[in-house]
């Protein structure tokens, strides 16, 4: 899948945290991941500001603003090497111009050819149909139900583990 000409993919930079920032105190962000809302920049700037050997994190930009995020989590266990976990988020006034779409398609470009990653791992919340479409568009397979398995708003809340094999 190719990604919109216009957006740009990049590793992050420190100079990315107040995008970050921004992008992770979206309405729909903290809706659709486990981001919870009244973080200050100062603590992520000590989360995100320096990332292990095993972590990737990645930005989308259009025109120069940052509008999404995606990480990618090498497991360390050696048994498990063979796997990696993912996250990502685009801030609400870009979602459905093909953000995610450049994100993922960099995150699994990574783990596939560059990593060697085998099994690509994430959880989904139940009800988040959009971001469900789009993982099953990369081969992402739902795995089960975790009921009851995140806390948001006020209720608890499903969420669907996804993997993906490589090809």
């Amino acid at each position: 899948m190719s990604p919109p000409s216009d957006i740009i993919i990049r590793a992050q930079e420190p100079a990315d945290i107040p995008g970050l920032s921004d992008t992770f105190d979206q309405p729909q962000v903290i809706w659709g991941t486990l981001a919870t809302p009244l973080i200050s920049t100062d603590q992520r700037q000590r989360r995100w500001g320096e990332s292990p050997a095993n972590v990737a994190r990645l930005v989308a930009v259009i025109d120069g603003r940052l509008i999404g995020a995606a990480s990618l989590h090498r497991e360390e266990r050696h048994r498990r090497s063979h796997a990696g976990s993912l996250g990502m988020a685009v801030h609400d006034a870009y979602a459905g111009r093909g953000a995610g779409t450049a994100l993922l398609a960099a995150i699994v470009d990574l783990a596939d050819r560059w990593w060697n990653l085998r099994r690509l791992e994430l959880e989904v919340y139940a009800d988040n149909a959009r971001a469900i479409a789009l993982y099953e568009r990369f081969g992402f397979q739902r795995e089960g139900l975790l009921r009851a398995h995140a806390f948001r708003d006020g209720s608890y809340v499903d969420t669907i583990p996804m993997g993906r094999l490589r090809p």
